[in-house]
């Protein structure tokens, strides 16, 4: 029995050796990666009555709003950036609620143009929302209400906010263990119905599965580029849909309704299908679309592999792509990410093909640490000793430069342009990264 005990003890030092040597960060650097996020997370929050900005009102939702980030850039509440921060866990059940709620009720009940000539389509989500008076804002740019909506960020709202809107809803349903709500009328339609019809929004082709625009009826892609015009079949959208038809399914079992949920199988089956097919280049990577802007793009790339969409042979090969640029100075900087390699921009003037913004700056070749998680988790697929290291400059950067040690310090910011960073206390720079090394590296 002793001998048992002693060889039972040293299984369980060898697996654990073995956990501690296959996670990206060391326990000192996730722990720091936690207490971090968490801090951003509260600085993020807006209290009923509080003002986040002199520019604009109090937050009179009646809850919790959250707000991109700690500083007082974007004051109002945008559904993206939130969503993107649930899973890190440091956002109570009641506050999820409160904000599911607001941006069900932001969801646009009849179609409607603009004055500048855009097309807000009955079951839109917003892409932010004023803290004053809650009122929705359908296009990035602009906390005007009315004046919302040009041809400068496309002629229908971003496809992405529809999908995140199901991630509220999925994982507002799963912490609170009760599926109440889904039956529930906001403004008259249950959240169930709601959540539909937010899902069927983004357009695609007669009896397609992908996300799809054109010049004419174009949508921004996706929130972390919508400076950037990208068009034909969008791989972003489609990636984010995947995600939701396979939340959606799971709405529709918990609600006993087998032919919904198989309904939204069959969609995420399709995808997973279709998505490798018409946006894969010969090293493994994605293209962002099949039309304007049909670039290597580093973001779906591996967002398609975080979430299963691309697996086996085809992952190993996006991901030696991927450690090859990271090695090679093309992918990163102190830990933050591009969305296109370096040396394959679309020209000397621009990294995207058409861009609102010049070369370097933003969203056309600045870096940005929300993506460096599911980036880590692609490189370790094929060498984890890079993925270690990159995992480690970014937490490094976050230590030099943490917002908590005053002045001019910053960190996390949302990205680096090519003369200096911009927007303090960026929450998503932190939430991202968090949450895929706490799912699956520690």
């Amino acid at each position: 029995m002793k001998k048992i005990c002693i060889l039972f003890f040293a299984l369980l030092i060898t697996l654990n050796l073995r956990s501690q040597d296959q996670a990206l960060l060391s326990k000192e650097d996730f722990s720091f990666l936690k207490e971090m996020t968490k801090e951003v997370v509260e600085r993020s929050r807006v209290y009923p009555n509080q003002i986040a900005s002199k520019d604009f009102g109090a937050n009179n939702s009646g809850g919790v709003l959250i707000k991109p980030g700690g500083s007082e850039a974007y004051p109002a509440f945008w559904i993206r950036d939130y969503a993107m921060s649930i899973e890190s866990g440091f956002i109570p059940v009641k506050e999820q609620k409160h904000m599911l709620l607001v941006a069900a009720s932001g969801q646009c009940d009849q179609t409607w143009i603009t004055d500048g000539g855009c097309m807000i389509p009955m079951g839109a989500i917003p892409d932010h929302m004023r803290l004053d008076d809650s009122k929705p804002i359908y296009f990035p740019g602009t906390y005007d209400s009315k004046g919302q909506g040009n041809k400068k960020w496309g002629m229908m709202p971003p496809y992405c906010d529809q999908y995140f809107f199901v991630d509220m809803a999925y994982f507002y349903i799963k912490n609170s263990s009760s599926t109440k709500l889904l039956n529930e009328k906001i403004k008259g339609v249950t959240l169930i119905d709601r959540l539909e019809l937010a899902y069927k929004t983004p357009p695609t082709k007669q009896e397609g599965v992908l996300v799809y625009a054109t010049e004419d009826f174009r949508g921004v892609d996706f929130g972390f580029r919508d400076v950037i015009t990208i068009t034909g079949e969008l791989c972003m959208p489609s990636i984010l849909k995947y995600k939701a038809s396979l939340e959606l399914a799971e709405l529709f079992d918990l609600l006993k309704n087998r032919e919904k949920a198989a309904l939204y199988r069959n969609d995420a089956k399709r995808l997973k299908e279709e998505i490798p097919q018409h946006f894969s280049d010969s090293r493994g990577m994605l293209l962002a679309s099949t039309g304007k802007s049909k670039q290597a793009d580093i973001w779906s790339t591996v967002m398609a592999i975080y979430y299963g969409i691309i697996e086996g042979e085809q992952a190993l090969n996006a991901s030696r792509t991927i450690t090859d640029g990271y090695k090679k100075g093309l992918l990163a900087k102190n830990g933050n990410i591009r969305h296109i390699f370096i040396g394959e921009d679309f020209s000397e003037k621009s990294a995207w093909e058409k861009s609102l913004v010049q070369k370097g700056d933003y969203q056309n070749g600045g870096y940005w640490g929300t993506p460096t998680g599911w980036v880590c988790y692609t490189i370790a697929k094929t060498d984890p000793a890079a993925a270690k290291q990159l995992a480690k400059e970014y937490i490094d950067n976050l230590r030099a430069g943490d917002f908590r040690k005053g002045g001019e310090y910053g960190e996390p910011w949302e990205c680096y342009n090519i003369k200096a960073p911009q927007n303090s206390i960026y929450m998503t720079t932190v939430t991202s990264p968090y949450t895929v090394f706490k799912n699956h590296n520690q």
